[in-house]
């Protein structure tokens, strides 16, 4: 089984093109995700899931001085991970099955990662999220507005979007209240939401 969604055999190509820190601070998704982290306090415990090799996003996080625990389900991306943020736990799971899961957290960020999963491990994924969160905790993923079906373009994995009136649905059988959503320049559409009190 393929913990990795397909990245586990492209590593080698990805790590190249957008897992190294040259080309991080103009990435896709590195301004959003730094504007979601500086509304987080200073040392707020944040999970990062589909964290690949660190660059460019979860160096985002650290940069913040929020506290970070990262999951890939790639062995390539997370020994990367390890030589470009040593001292970041991370571990190589699944991530709807990660034993970061017994833990809680202030924050949980999956950026590029739902869409890569069946229709019902999204649902359980978002279960998960809630799971996982503080009462108040904050949620940021990506995930296309419209639903669809199309091949991921790196791995050729299919890709499903259940789309924004579901996955607000999900969120909000969850516990979860979206606050806003907003687009990046490369076309990721993002949900900002927090668990309910």
């Amino acid at each position: 089984m393929d913990l990795s969604t397909g990245y586990e055999a492209i590593s080698a190509e990805f790590l190249t093109r957008r897992g190294n820190g040259a080309t991080r601070s103009n990435a896709i998704g590195v301004k959003e995700v730094r504007a979601w982290a500086r509304t987080l306090p200073r040392g707020s415990s944040v999970l990062d899931l589909g964290s690949g090799p660190g660059f460019p996003i979860t160096v985002v996080l650290v940069e913040e001085r929020l506290n970070v625990f990262a999951v890939d389900g790639s062995p390539s991306f997370v020994a990367a991970f390890q030589r470009n943020l040593p001292g970041i736990p991370i571990l190589c799971e699944s991530v709807l099955d990660s034993s970061f899961f017994g833990c809680a957290f202030d924050a949980v960020l999956a950026v590029g990662l739902i869409f890569l999963l069946k229709p019902e491990e999204q649902h359980r994924l978002i279960e998960r999220f809630a799971e996982a969160l503080v009462p108040g905790g904050r949620l940021l993923f990506t995930a296309s507005a419209r639903p669809g079906v199309w091949n991921d373009a790196m791995t050729g994995v299919e890709s499903v979007s259940l789309g924004a009136d579901q996955y607000r649905k999900l969120l909000a059988s969850a516990g979860l209240t979206v606050t806003s959503e907003y687009e990046d320049i490369g076309e990721n559409h993002y949900f900002d939401a927090f668990k309910e009190a």
